[in-house]
């Protein structure tokens, strides 16, 4: 499953890493959302691939984000 972040966006809320913390952290430089480092695609945080076993949890921060700037593709 892919997924990203549109960072410029995301009011910093939070609501995606309190639904799913083994994916989505606060960024410690900017204070937004990105993805943790071990389901990055290169190096971009706002760009990841999770296993299908995390679909859920990804779902369920996506459709929590007030701003809809969390974007699931499969």
């Amino acid at each position: 499953m892919r997924l990203t972040v549109d960072r410029e966006e995301c009011i910093a809320c939070g609501a995606c890493y309190e639904d799913c913390p083994e994916v989505f952290k606060e960024d410690p430089d900017d204070g937004v959302s990105c993805i943790v480092e071990a389901y990055r695609v290169g190096d971009d945080p706002a760009v990841g691939q999770v296993p299908d076993g995390l679909a859920d949890c990804v779902q369920t921060a996506a459709d929590g984000c007030p701003v809809e700037v969390i974007q699931v593709e499969g």
